[in-house]
């Protein structure tokens, strides 16, 4: 019979008997099957037993009594233990595989790189012998160049296919193995030169190693990853690109051809999104050719049918811009111990031309590419192997793949607001032409039956819907901040009445076209999250809005609202990542097929350029695309000597409303007049948040009831020689009235002012123009800021026992600490000084703080 030992606890153990003799003595419990059997079970049901719950299961299980209460504990934390150090031994042996995987995979990114260098040896040493050649030669010898070049091209000719079409299955199997052997040649090979991207480094957790192109035809990107995933399960979830390109509209398979060596060639239609409403939506003719290597490699590759690669024709489509896909695609590999290693490649050409040329970055930037397609089919295919291996809780009681649905429903109906397709049954509204807001109307009644919108549809008044959607320019504002920003503080620029319309359009009862007013209806909001994504780049979240009645006729509107949010590309330092806020109203207990019709802001960046005028940090889009390419207008010299960077980002706001039809005008004017304040929100958000070049050539203004700016720079300058006793603040070397004013507004540590009353906050009244870079808001908001929101409790500790110091010394150094600013983002600094600013009368005016080398964390 099997026995179980069990070692007592500090001088605890016995033998069968259980005597309390021999337990004195330090020797092993005998555990027999049956009573390992039956404390097993209740380890499955509670793995930390009470004290009363271990001597109730002595009582109750008869073949525990000759085991002591102290043995059994003994036996629980034993068995917590084995089964931590099992779950350990677990976690190393998969990081152990990823590593040893990943391992491998550098090796080849490391041969392939090898390869390369040896490339461009060899072809910097055969320039070095041309150039010898052609300095050394005296005579003309440009006819002979031509002969050779006739005999090189005689030699080596350029391939001309012949018609193929989709009723000749050789001809496309020849187009598949060309196919082919090119994708191999990206993945593994030297074909495309590649560059890494920043910050994507190898390791067990990380995405992968992503590179993008240099110097090539079109963009491209190429990544390399592990999933734990098998190889047939990963080409099944790529195949399907509707489910993880938020980008993609449709993926037509009109044709699926065999292959005599077991792959399958197919002719694909595919549809994409444009991402702003400023340009046109691109479409792809493919051939997909999936097939195996010799080596059990499973490759899924494609490429587009040209008439300089022969094949079919594609069908056509007046909405849409023919793009090119270049050979392109996936090399799937076993790895030893289970899961894939995955070899990722998009190189596509999307007529950057045909686009007005402030967006041809949007269409020449493989950052943007890698962000779109080749990170996202990574990410995909790791989030749904961890929701396999239950690796990624949810909460709510939904499934995974209903989340995912969602998010990508959100996505989907945001995309079709901003497009507009005719075959979907949008017509722009008749304008003068020069609004910047344009209304689109949908009132095609097979887009809503049977649909999402099924609910909707059944008013007999029911009218469509509408949307209303504009574009903008905005000049250095980080996207991933103004969309944080907009997340966060959604009374900044929404307007409730008009939520609570929406709300209400989504029942079947009429419900009364609201007028947008500027600033709205005050509300609070409350974020529930629902599920995140692997790397947290994406989550969806239910948004409760809470608004308060101020009169008898907003009765109305003072219930909750709840919205379903999606908040996507928030980490500001992806690089070429495109930041989205899209909601949809919905019921509090809204159901997996709930209706969703969707509106939102995206913001997409655009390459830094170094040629393009700032006369204004916030413009509109279509102003500048009037102008041209650029603008007449010359950067300040201050911000060309401040060096700091030129970003440009595309902004895109898209908000559909349905409506009842004898109501269209109605809510048609509301719509454009709610997304007019909008704009107007934005830009003033934009000037807030976009690091301050322009405001540095301003003398900022004083404040009513406060003395006057210069005034109160020559008391806080005074204030800090005086009870520092270390000297000037700065250095003054104009005797001007406004000379220590100026001197103060760019001083490169964050100073500002706080008031000092009793029985009340301090509130920040004055800061320089690194104070508010600090804190994020402007001087006109400045005022909103309490001092003790900013700092963290250690640093309020710091300050409420060094504060009697400041009142009766003067002044007092402050260790280094971590504060926030207006935005939630925290900061660090290495040291701040807080002293006592008087006024000519050496009355106390207020407190002054100096922040020292701060920065963001």
């Amino acid at each position: 019979m099997a026995l179980c030992l069990q070692r007592g606890g500090g001088g605890g153990g016995g033998g069968e008997s259980g005597s309390k003799n021999d337990m004195d003595n330090g020797k092993y419990v005998r555990y027999t099957p049956e009573q390992v059997e039956a404390l097993e079970r209740v380890y499955a049901e509670c793995p930390k037993p009470t004290s009363l719950r271990r001597q109730q299961l002595i009582r109750e299980c008869p073949i525990l009594s000759n085991i002591e209460p102290k043995q059994i504990k003994v036996w629980f934390q034993n068995r917590r233990c084995r089964e931590k150090q099992r779950k350990e031994a677990s976690r190393l042996q998969t990081v152990n595989r990823k590593l040893s995987a990943m391992n491998k995979l550098l090796m080849e990114e490391n041969d392939r790189l090898q390869k390369q260098v040896s490339q461009l040896v060899y072809e910097n040493g055969y320039m070095k012998q041309q150039i010898n050649t052609v300095s050394s030669t005296t005579t003309d010898t440009s006819c002979e160049s031509v002969a050779v070049s006739g005999q090189q091209q005689r030699k080596n000719p350029i391939p001309q296919h012949p018609e193929r079409d989709a009723n000749n299955p050789a001809g496309l199997l020849a187009i598949a193995e060309e196919t082919l052997a090119e994708f191999l040649g990206k993945a593994t090979g030297t074909a495309v030169d590649w560059v890494q991207m920043i910050g994507m480094k190898p390791g067990p957790d990380s995405i992968g190693i992503v590179a993008v192109s240099r110097n090539c035809s079109g963009v491209a990107a190429r990544a390399c990853g592990l999933v734990s995933l098998e190889p047939t399960k990963v080409a099944e979830i790529l195949k399907d690109r509707p489910s993880w390109y938020r980008d993609c509209r449709c993926v037509n398979v009109l044709s699926v051809i065999p292959t005599g060596n077991g792959g399958t060639i197919e002719l694909i239609y595919l549809q994409t999104y444009a991402p702003t409403t400023l340009a046109t939506a691109r479409d792809f003719w493919t051939l997909r050719y999936t097939t195996s290597l010799e080596d059990g490699s499973l490759v899924i590759c494609e490429r587009s049918l040209t008439t300089a690669t022969g094949g079919p024709t594609g069908p056509p489509a007046t909405s849409f811009v023919r793009a090119e896909m270049l050979p392109s695609g996936y090399l799937i590999r076993t790895c030893e111990g289970g899961g894939s290693m995955i070899h990722i490649v998009d190189h596509i050409d999307l007529d950057a031309w045909s686009v007005p040329e402030v967006l041809r970055p949007l269409y020449e930037s493989s950052k943007i590419l890698a962000q779109k397609m080749t990170m996202a089919a990574l990410r995909h295919i790791r989030q749904i192997a961890q929701e396999t291996s239950g690796e990624i809780q949810y909460t709510g009681g939904r499934q995974p793949a209903v989340l995912r649905a969602l998010s990508q429903r959100l996505c989907r109906g945001f995309n079709d607001a901003v497009n507009g397709f005719v075959d979907d049954g949008w017509t722009i509204m008749d304008s003068d032409g020069v609004e910047d807001v344009t209304i689109a109307i949908n009132s095609s009644s097979s887009k809503f039956l049977g649909s999402q919108y099924n609910t909707l549809s059944i008013l007999p008044t029911f009218g469509g819907v509408l949307c209303a959607r504009a574009s903008m320019l905005l000049q250095n504002v980080p996207p991933a901040l103004l969309v944080r920003f907009l997340r966060e503080h959604r009374s900044e620029w929404a307007d409730y009445g008009v939520d609570a319309y929406s709300s209400a359009s989504l029942k079947a009862s009429p419900y009364a076209v609201p007028c947008a007013r500027p600033g709205g209806f005050p509300s609070s909001q409350v974020i529930l999250p629902l599920a995140q994504t692997v790397e947290h780049e994406e989550f969806l979240e239910v948004v409760r809005l809470e608004g308060p009645a101020f009169s008898p006729e907003d009765i109305a509107l003072s219930r909750d609202m709840y919205l379903l949010q999606l908040c996507s590309g928030v980490d500001e330092n992806a690089a070429g990542a495109c930041a989205q806020l899209v909601f949809a109203p919905i019921d509090e207990s809204f159901g997996d097929d709930a209706p969703l019709l969707p509106s939102g802001f995206r913001v997409i960046p655009l390459e830094p350029k170094s040629d393009v005028p700032a006369a204004t940090r916030t413009l509109d889009l279509a102003s500048t695309l009037e102008a041209g390419t650029g603008g007449s207008g010359t950067r300040p010299a201050g911000e060309i000597e401040a060096g700091n960077y030129n970003h440009r980002s595309v902004l895109t706001i898209a908000f559909q409303f349905t409506f009842e039809s004898h109501y269209q005008d109605n809510v048609a004017a509301m719509a454009r007049q709610y997304v007019q304040s909008i704009v107007g929100s934005v830009q003033r958000v934009a000037m807030a948040i976009a690091p301050s070049q322009l405001s540095s050539q301003l003398t900022p203004k004083s404040f009513p009831g406060s003395p006057e700016a210069v005034t109160l720079a020559r008391w806080i300058s005074r204030s800090y020689r005086v009870h520092t006793g270390g000297g000037d603040l700065f250095q003054v070397d104009s005797q001007a009235g406004d000379a220590v004013l100026k001197q103060l507004w760019h001083h490169s540590d964050a100073i500002m002012c706080c008031s000092v009353k009793m029985n009340a906050s301090a509130v920040f009244t004055f800061a320089n123009q690194a104070g508010l870079d600090m804190l994020e808001t402007t001087l006109l908001a400045l005022q909103d800021i309490m001092l003790d929101k900013i700092l963290d409790e250690a640093g309020r500790k710091v300050l409420l026992s060094e504060f009697s110091k400041i009142m009766q010394q003067g002044f007092a150094y402050l260790p280094a600490g971590i504060c926030v600013s207006s935005m939630g983002r925290p900061i660090s600094y290495e040291q701040a000084i807080a002293w006592k600013v008087l006024n000519d009368d050496d009355s106390n005016h207020c407190l002054a703080f100096m922040f020292i080398n701060w920065s963001f964390v």
